[in-house]
């Protein structure tokens, strides 16, 4: 489903050269939950951010549903990103002024949808996280993993081919946390491909597959062993 071939990415940070990446092939099959692990500095975040479509990479190719992403013009990597692709991330990144339905709907809305059409699917998807109570609600009256629910219901609007979680539950408690990997692990069990960013070994473990990077290179590929849940 997801295929990288080679991919390199190289930063300039005056006449310095990062190479983030380094010669990274990797496929992730339709339907696995992967977790990416290494140490700061390793090219974790870069490698979710080429796969996101958020970057392109230096040199080598990544596909997703057999649809390049790479070497493409930056509209048409937008409408991947909009359509195909859903993110977590560690900050939420919620509007303020939106209810958590409108929050939910947002990546529709920006498709020209009207409201009137997207609130159904906004509301069935708070109600699947958890959130019937708090569909009006908007994020201040939210508590965190509350407002990180409605971030997944928003990932999950456009029926992604992949959902891409950064660190998600880095600004939560340990409760809470458990409360947001079980829900992931349940969407899993429903058939969605995952790919989550962490730093924590016990989270990367409600994965069913482990890599980890060092220096931006492939260091370890393994299976965690991991039951749906």
């Amino acid at each position: 489903m997801i295929e990288i071939k080679q991919a390199t990415k190289i930063y300039h940070q005056g006449m310095k050269e990062i190479r983030a990446l380094r010669d990274i092939s990797l496929t992730i099959a339709r339907g696995e939950f992967l977790s990416i692990m290494g140490p700061s500095g390793s090219g974790k975040s870069t490698l979710l951010n080429l796969i996101g479509g958020l970057d392109q990479p230096t040199s080598g190719e990544i596909f997703i549903d057999s649809i390049p992403l790479h070497g493409i013009p930056d509209d048409e990597l937008t409408l991947i990103r909009r359509r195909r692709i859903g993110f977590i991330f560690q900050f939420f990144n919620l509007l303020p002024i939106l209810t958590a339905a409108e929050n939910a709907g947002l990546p529709l809305l920006l498709e020209g949808l009207p409201f009137s059409k997207v609130k159904p699917r906004a509301e069935a998807l708070l109600r699947k996280v958890g959130l019937a109570e708090r569909i009006e609600h908007r994020p201040e009256q939210l508590s965190g993993g509350e407002m990180q629910r409605v971030a997944i219901a928003r990932a999950l609007i456009t029926n992604p081919a992949v959902l891409l979680a950064d660190e998600p539950t880095g600004n939560l408690d340990s409760h809470t946390s458990e409360e947001i990997f079980r829900l992931l692990s349940g969407l899993h069990a429903e058939g969605q491909t995952i790919v989550m960013v962490t730093h924590d070994r016990f989270a990367a473990g409600h994965g069913t597959r482990l890599i980890t990077l060092k220096d931006g290179a492939l260091d370890q590929d393994t299976a965690t062993g991991a039951r749906v849940q």
